[in-house]
Protein backbone atom coordinates (compact mmCIF):
# COMPACT_ATOMS: atom_id res chain seq x y z
CA UNK A 1 0.00 0.00 0.00
CA UNK A 2 1.79 3.32 -1.26
CA UNK A 3 1.00 6.15 1.25
CA UNK A 4 -0.48 9.26 -0.02
CA UNK A 5 2.15 12.45 0.40
CA UNK A 6 0.46 14.92 2.91
CA UNK A 7 0.08 18.36 1.65
CA UNK A 8 2.76 20.49 2.53
CA UNK A 9 1.29 23.13 5.64
CA UNK A 10 1.10 26.86 4.12
CA UNK A 11 2.64 29.46 5.95
CA UNK A 12 1.61 32.82 6.96
CA UNK A 13 4.05 36.02 5.94
CA UNK A 14 5.10 36.37 9.54
CA UNK A 15 6.02 32.74 9.76
CA UNK A 16 9.71 34.02 10.26
CA UNK A 17 9.05 36.18 12.30
CA UNK A 18 6.85 33.79 14.68
CA UNK A 19 10.08 31.27 14.20
CA UNK A 20 12.84 34.22 15.51
CA UNK A 21 10.61 35.12 18.88
CA UNK A 22 10.56 31.29 19.82
CA UNK A 23 6.89 30.39 19.06
CA UNK A 24 5.73 26.75 19.33
CA UNK A 25 4.22 26.20 15.87
CA UNK A 26 1.81 23.75 15.37
CA UNK A 27 -0.90 22.36 12.64
CA UNK A 28 -3.74 24.80 11.82
CA UNK A 29 -6.45 24.39 9.17
CA UNK A 30 -3.75 23.87 6.96
CA UNK A 31 -1.60 26.74 8.25
CA UNK A 32 1.14 26.18 10.44
CA UNK A 33 0.83 28.61 13.64
CA UNK A 34 2.03 29.76 16.86
CA UNK A 35 0.05 28.46 19.56
CA UNK A 36 2.27 30.10 22.03
CA UNK A 37 5.29 31.85 22.81
CA UNK A 38 8.18 31.15 25.67
CA UNK A 39 6.05 32.94 28.22
CA UNK A 40 2.98 30.78 27.66
CA UNK A 41 -0.72 30.78 27.19
CA UNK A 42 -1.75 32.27 30.58
CA UNK A 43 0.81 34.96 30.41
CA UNK A 44 -0.50 35.75 26.86
CA UNK A 45 -3.92 35.56 27.94
CA UNK A 46 -3.28 38.27 30.96
CA UNK A 47 -1.35 40.41 28.32
CA UNK A 48 -4.54 41.14 26.01
CA UNK A 49 -6.05 41.80 28.87
CA UNK A 50 -3.77 44.03 30.95
CA UNK A 51 -2.24 45.58 27.44
CA UNK A 52 -2.21 44.78 24.14
CA UNK A 53 -1.41 41.75 22.22
CA UNK A 54 -0.58 41.10 18.53
CA UNK A 55 -1.79 37.76 16.66
CA UNK A 56 -1.30 36.71 13.57
CA UNK A 57 -4.63 35.73 11.75
CA UNK A 58 -3.62 35.88 8.17
CA UNK A 59 -4.72 32.04 7.61
CA UNK A 60 -7.87 33.86 8.09
CA UNK A 61 -10.13 34.47 4.24
CA UNK A 62 -10.30 37.45 2.99
CA UNK A 63 -12.63 38.13 -0.08
CA UNK A 64 -14.22 41.13 -1.55
CA UNK A 65 -17.40 41.67 -3.06
CA UNK A 66 -17.67 43.78 -5.80
CA UNK A 67 -20.96 44.87 -7.58
CA UNK A 68 -24.32 47.19 -6.99
CA UNK A 69 -26.32 44.23 -5.88
CA UNK A 70 -23.62 42.23 -3.11
CA UNK A 71 -25.70 43.30 0.17
CA UNK A 72 -29.03 42.05 -1.69
CA UNK A 73 -27.22 38.97 -3.26
CA UNK A 74 -25.35 38.11 0.20
CA UNK A 75 -29.00 38.38 2.04
CA UNK A 76 -29.87 35.33 -0.23
CA UNK A 77 -27.36 32.94 1.47
CA UNK A 78 -27.52 34.40 5.20
CA UNK A 79 -30.20 35.04 7.51
CA UNK A 80 -29.05 38.92 8.35
CA UNK A 81 -29.46 42.71 7.48
CA UNK A 82 -26.77 43.68 5.44
CA UNK A 83 -28.78 45.91 2.54
CA UNK A 84 -29.38 48.30 5.59
CA UNK A 85 -25.13 48.15 6.53
CA UNK A 86 -23.68 51.81 6.52
CA UNK A 87 -20.65 52.40 5.15
CA UNK A 88 -17.67 51.85 7.66
CA UNK A 89 -20.21 49.69 9.50
CA UNK A 90 -19.41 45.65 10.25
CA UNK A 91 -21.77 43.23 11.28
CA UNK A 92 -21.52 39.66 12.05
CA UNK A 93 -22.91 36.82 9.90
CA UNK A 94 -23.33 33.54 9.27
CA UNK A 95 -24.15 31.45 6.17
CA UNK A 96 -26.76 28.31 6.33
CA UNK A 97 -27.34 25.06 3.94
CA UNK A 98 -30.64 23.87 3.57
CA UNK A 99 -31.28 22.40 7.16
CA UNK A 100 -30.92 25.44 8.49
CA UNK A 101 -27.20 24.29 10.24
CA UNK A 102 -24.41 26.72 9.56
CA UNK A 103 -21.77 26.53 7.08
CA UNK A 104 -19.28 28.71 8.38
CA UNK A 105 -19.70 32.83 10.50
CA UNK A 106 -18.16 35.35 8.91
CA UNK A 107 -17.35 39.30 9.60
CA UNK A 108 -19.32 41.45 6.93
CA UNK A 109 -18.03 45.37 6.51
CA UNK A 110 -19.22 47.91 3.69
CA UNK A 111 -15.95 49.95 2.87
CA UNK A 112 -16.67 53.13 1.67
CA UNK A 113 -16.84 53.24 -2.46
CA UNK A 114 -13.52 53.37 -4.55
CA UNK A 115 -10.99 51.89 -1.76
CA UNK A 116 -10.40 48.96 -3.25
CA UNK A 117 -12.21 46.54 -0.78
CA UNK A 118 -15.34 45.87 -2.86
CA UNK A 119 -18.95 46.74 -1.86
CA UNK A 120 -18.40 44.60 1.07
CA UNK A 121 -15.61 43.43 2.47
CA UNK A 122 -15.64 39.59 4.37
CA UNK A 123 -13.56 37.78 6.37
CA UNK A 124 -14.14 33.90 6.54
CA UNK A 125 -12.58 31.56 8.48
CA UNK A 126 -9.55 29.75 7.42
CA UNK A 127 -10.73 26.29 7.42
CA UNK A 128 -13.92 27.17 5.38
CA UNK A 129 -12.76 29.92 3.34
CA UNK A 130 -12.10 28.11 -0.43
CA UNK A 131 -15.83 26.23 0.53
CA UNK A 132 -16.98 29.94 1.10
CA UNK A 133 -15.70 31.30 -2.11
CA UNK A 134 -17.13 28.55 -4.07
CA UNK A 135 -20.56 29.14 -2.33
CA UNK A 136 -20.01 32.44 -3.16
CA UNK A 137 -19.33 32.02 -6.47
CA UNK A 138 -21.72 29.29 -7.46
CA UNK A 139 -24.88 30.77 -5.61
CA UNK A 140 -24.11 34.54 -6.04
CA UNK A 141 -21.78 35.21 -8.69
CA UNK A 142 -24.27 35.93 -11.31
CA UNK A 143 -25.25 38.57 -9.53
CA UNK A 144 -22.26 40.65 -8.22
CA UNK A 145 -17.79 39.00 -8.36
CA UNK A 146 -16.75 37.72 -5.33
CA UNK A 147 -12.75 37.93 -4.91
CA UNK A 148 -10.28 36.39 -2.69
CA UNK A 149 -7.58 38.79 -1.31
CA UNK A 150 -4.66 36.09 -0.67
CA UNK A 151 -2.28 38.77 -1.08
CA UNK A 152 -3.30 39.75 2.18
CA UNK A 153 -2.26 39.08 5.95
CA UNK A 154 -4.28 39.83 8.41
CA UNK A 155 -2.96 40.91 12.59
CA UNK A 156 -5.48 41.13 15.15
CA UNK A 157 -3.93 43.85 17.73
CA UNK A 158 -6.28 43.29 20.83
CA UNK A 159 -6.52 44.50 24.55
CA UNK A 160 -7.16 47.90 26.48
CA UNK A 161 -3.88 49.48 25.00
CA UNK A 162 -4.47 48.24 21.58
CA UNK A 163 -5.82 52.06 20.58
CA UNK A 164 -2.58 53.58 22.78
CA UNK A 165 -0.19 51.57 20.21
CA UNK A 166 -2.42 51.57 16.80
CA UNK A 167 -2.82 55.03 17.14
CA UNK A 168 1.22 55.89 17.10
CA UNK A 169 0.93 54.94 13.69
CA UNK A 170 -2.30 56.27 12.54
CA UNK A 171 -3.48 58.70 15.14
CA UNK A 172 -7.13 58.65 12.95
CA UNK A 173 -7.79 54.84 14.47
CA UNK A 174 -8.72 56.14 17.42
CA UNK A 175 -11.90 57.62 16.03
CA UNK A 176 -13.21 54.09 14.96
CA UNK A 177 -15.42 52.52 17.70
CA UNK A 178 -16.55 48.74 18.33
CA UNK A 179 -17.85 47.68 14.76
CA UNK A 180 -16.78 50.08 12.39
CA UNK A 181 -13.96 49.86 10.25
CA UNK A 182 -12.35 52.22 6.80
CA UNK A 183 -8.79 52.27 5.03
CA UNK A 184 -5.97 53.67 7.36
CA UNK A 185 -2.87 54.33 6.21
CA UNK A 186 0.12 52.33 8.61
CA UNK A 187 3.82 51.98 7.32
CA UNK A 188 2.89 53.67 4.27
CA UNK A 189 0.26 51.43 2.67
CA UNK A 190 -3.67 51.40 2.95
CA UNK A 191 -5.04 49.15 5.36
CA UNK A 192 -8.19 48.12 6.17
CA UNK A 193 -8.51 48.47 10.02
CA UNK A 194 -11.67 47.54 12.06
CA UNK A 195 -12.44 48.20 15.70
CA UNK A 196 -13.30 44.46 16.09
CA UNK A 197 -12.18 40.78 17.10
CA UNK A 198 -12.01 37.56 19.14
CA UNK A 199 -11.33 38.43 22.74
CA UNK A 200 -14.21 40.26 24.16
CA UNK A 201 -11.60 43.33 24.21
CA UNK A 202 -11.23 46.67 22.80
CA UNK A 203 -8.78 46.02 19.88
CA UNK A 204 -8.45 46.05 15.60
CA UNK A 205 -8.08 43.90 12.70
CA UNK A 206 -6.03 44.87 10.05
CA UNK A 207 -5.70 43.96 6.65
CA UNK A 208 -2.09 44.69 4.88
CA UNK A 209 -0.65 43.70 2.04
CA UNK A 210 1.40 40.13 2.57
CA UNK A 211 4.74 42.23 1.63
CA UNK A 212 4.27 44.79 4.31
CA UNK A 213 2.94 42.60 7.10
CA UNK A 214 6.49 42.12 8.68
CA UNK A 215 7.07 46.15 8.76
CA UNK A 216 3.64 46.33 10.64
CA UNK A 217 4.02 43.49 13.29
CA UNK A 218 7.74 44.86 13.73
CA UNK A 219 6.77 48.42 14.00
CA UNK A 220 3.41 46.88 16.78
CA UNK A 221 5.39 44.78 18.33
CA UNK A 222 8.26 47.97 18.90
CA UNK A 223 5.28 49.59 21.01
CA UNK A 224 5.52 48.92 24.97
CA UNK A 225 2.22 48.31 25.60
CA UNK A 226 2.21 45.11 22.64
CA UNK A 227 3.92 41.56 22.99
CA UNK A 228 2.96 38.37 20.72
CA UNK A 229 -0.16 36.30 22.03
CA UNK A 230 -0.65 32.80 19.67
CA UNK A 231 -3.47 30.44 19.42
CA UNK A 232 -3.79 28.92 22.76
CA UNK A 233 -4.21 32.32 24.48
CA UNK A 234 -6.69 33.44 21.82
CA UNK A 235 -8.52 30.02 22.59
CA UNK A 236 -8.78 31.10 25.90
CA UNK A 237 -9.90 34.58 25.41
CA UNK A 238 -12.66 33.68 22.94
CA UNK A 239 -14.11 31.22 25.82
CA UNK A 240 -13.72 33.44 28.58
CA UNK A 241 -15.87 36.19 25.86
CA UNK A 242 -18.53 33.52 25.39
CA UNK A 243 -17.25 33.42 21.31
CA UNK A 244 -18.13 30.93 19.28
CA UNK A 245 -15.46 28.79 17.13
CA UNK A 246 -16.70 27.15 13.84
CA UNK A 247 -16.49 23.55 14.32
CA UNK A 248 -16.25 22.97 17.68
CA UNK A 249 -19.19 24.82 19.20
CA UNK A 250 -20.79 25.49 15.75
CA UNK A 251 -21.05 23.58 12.59
CA UNK A 252 -23.19 22.58 9.55
CA UNK A 253 -25.72 20.37 12.20
CA UNK A 254 -26.40 23.65 14.20
CA UNK A 255 -28.99 26.18 13.70
CA UNK A 256 -28.00 29.97 14.46
CA UNK A 257 -31.12 29.43 17.32
CA UNK A 258 -30.33 26.65 18.76
CA UNK A 259 -26.31 28.27 18.93
CA UNK A 260 -27.83 30.98 20.68
CA UNK A 261 -27.36 33.25 17.64
CA UNK A 262 -30.78 34.74 17.24
CA UNK A 263 -29.53 38.16 18.16
CA UNK A 264 -27.48 38.37 14.98
CA UNK A 265 -31.07 37.61 13.14
CA UNK A 266 -32.02 41.52 12.20
CA UNK A 267 -36.35 42.00 12.62
CA UNK A 268 -36.30 42.70 8.78
CA UNK A 269 -34.89 39.06 8.51
CA UNK A 270 -37.54 37.57 10.42
CA UNK A 271 -41.05 36.30 10.06
CA UNK A 272 -43.11 39.70 9.68
CA UNK A 273 -39.94 41.66 8.40
CA UNK A 274 -40.01 43.37 5.24
CA UNK A 275 -37.23 40.43 4.19
CA UNK A 276 -37.76 37.90 5.97
CA UNK A 277 -36.84 34.40 4.22
CA UNK A 278 -35.17 33.70 1.00
CA UNK A 279 -32.13 31.98 2.64
CA UNK A 280 -31.38 28.59 2.57
CA UNK A 281 -33.12 26.64 5.35
CA UNK A 282 -35.16 29.79 6.25
CA UNK A 283 -37.94 27.68 6.93
CA UNK A 284 -36.04 25.21 9.88
CA UNK A 285 -34.39 28.36 11.28
CA UNK A 286 -37.94 29.78 11.41
CA UNK A 287 -39.36 27.10 12.99
CA UNK A 288 -36.56 26.82 15.56
CA UNK A 289 -36.84 30.67 15.76
CA UNK A 290 -40.62 29.97 16.86
CA UNK A 291 -39.54 27.59 20.04
CA UNK A 292 -38.60 24.45 18.41
CA UNK A 293 -34.88 24.39 18.38
CA UNK A 294 -34.32 21.01 20.00
CA UNK A 295 -31.15 21.82 22.32
CA UNK A 296 -29.68 25.35 23.57
CA UNK A 297 -25.86 26.72 24.00
CA UNK A 298 -25.16 27.64 27.04
CA UNK A 299 -22.64 28.70 29.76
CA UNK A 300 -21.21 26.16 32.14
CA UNK A 301 -19.25 27.18 35.32
CA UNK A 302 -17.17 23.99 37.13
CA UNK A 303 -18.54 24.09 40.77
CA UNK A 304 -15.25 21.55 41.43
CA UNK A 305 -11.65 22.40 40.15
CA UNK A 306 -11.35 19.86 37.32
CA UNK A 307 -11.32 20.97 34.06
CA UNK A 308 -13.78 20.11 31.60
CA UNK A 309 -12.67 19.91 28.15
CA UNK A 310 -14.97 19.62 24.47
CA UNK A 311 -16.44 16.27 24.04
CA UNK A 312 -17.24 15.75 27.85
CA UNK A 313 -21.21 14.60 28.12
CA UNK A 314 -23.11 16.48 29.82
CA UNK A 315 -25.99 14.37 32.23
CA UNK A 316 -28.95 15.25 34.48
CA UNK A 317 -29.65 14.52 38.05
CA UNK A 318 -30.68 10.97 37.41
CA UNK A 319 -27.64 10.56 35.04
CA UNK A 320 -29.50 10.65 31.57
CA UNK A 321 -27.39 11.93 29.18
CA UNK A 322 -29.12 15.70 27.93
CA UNK A 323 -25.46 17.01 25.67
CA UNK A 324 -22.46 17.41 25.77
CA UNK A 325 -19.67 20.24 26.08
CA UNK A 326 -18.34 21.82 23.07
CA UNK A 327 -15.34 23.72 24.48
CA UNK A 328 -13.85 23.62 27.73
CA UNK A 329 -11.23 25.39 29.70
CA UNK A 330 -9.97 27.00 33.01
CA UNK A 331 -9.95 30.34 32.74
CA UNK A 332 -7.06 32.34 33.62
CA UNK A 333 -9.08 35.42 34.21
CA UNK A 334 -12.06 34.27 35.86
CA UNK A 335 -9.73 31.53 37.74
CA UNK A 336 -12.53 29.01 37.72
CA UNK A 337 -13.06 25.77 34.85
CA UNK A 338 -15.74 27.24 32.35
CA UNK A 339 -17.32 25.15 29.34
CA UNK A 340 -20.03 26.26 26.68
CA UNK A 341 -21.76 23.52 25.52
CA UNK A 342 -25.55 21.73 24.37
CA UNK A 343 -27.91 21.04 26.22
CA UNK A 344 -32.20 20.08 26.03
CA UNK A 345 -34.10 23.27 26.51
CA UNK A 346 -35.70 22.22 29.76
CA UNK A 347 -31.52 22.17 31.25
CA UNK A 348 -30.91 25.47 29.82
CA UNK A 349 -32.07 27.62 32.23
CA UNK A 350 -29.41 29.97 34.22
CA UNK A 351 -28.36 28.31 37.71
CA UNK A 352 -29.63 25.00 36.87
CA UNK A 353 -26.99 22.64 37.45
CA UNK A 354 -25.84 19.52 35.66
CA UNK A 355 -22.96 16.75 35.45
CA UNK A 356 -20.41 16.32 33.45
CA UNK A 357 -18.53 13.19 32.47
CA UNK A 358 -15.17 13.59 32.54
CA UNK A 359 -12.25 10.04 32.65
CA UNK A 360 -15.72 8.17 34.60
CA UNK A 361 -16.34 10.57 37.16
CA UNK A 362 -19.19 12.93 37.12
CA UNK A 363 -18.61 16.57 37.87
CA UNK A 364 -20.86 19.42 38.57
CA UNK A 365 -21.46 22.38 36.48
CA UNK A 366 -24.10 25.06 36.81
CA UNK A 367 -25.90 27.31 33.71
CA UNK A 368 -24.48 30.65 33.75
CA UNK A 369 -24.84 33.91 31.11
CA UNK A 370 -22.31 34.15 29.00
CA UNK A 371 -19.50 36.13 28.79
CA UNK A 372 -17.96 34.63 31.48
CA UNK A 373 -15.71 37.83 31.86
CA UNK A 374 -17.25 41.15 30.78
CA UNK A 375 -17.09 42.48 27.22
CA UNK A 376 -15.07 45.85 27.35
CA UNK A 377 -15.33 47.42 23.71
CA UNK A 378 -16.01 50.84 23.10
CA UNK A 379 -18.98 51.32 21.60
CA UNK A 380 -20.28 54.96 19.58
Amino acid sequence: MTETPQTPLAKTPLHELHLKLGARMVPFAGYEMPVNYPGGVIAEHRQCRDAAALFDVSHMGQIRLVGADAAAALETLAPVDLVDLGVGRQRYAFFTNASGGLLDDLMVCRPAPGTGFGDLFLVVNAACKDADLRHLVTHVGHRCTPVAMPDRALLALQGPKAVTALARLNPAVAQLVFMTGGVYELVGVPCFVTRSGYTGEDGFEISVPADHALLLAGQLLAQPEVAPAGLGARDTLRLEAGLCLYGHDIDATTSPVEAGLTWAIQKVRRPGGARAGGYPGAAAVEKHLGGAAPCRRVGLVGLERVPVREGAGLHDVNGHRIGRVTSGTVGPTVNQPIAMGYVTPEHAQVHHEVWAEVRGKRVPMRVTPMPFAPHRYVRG
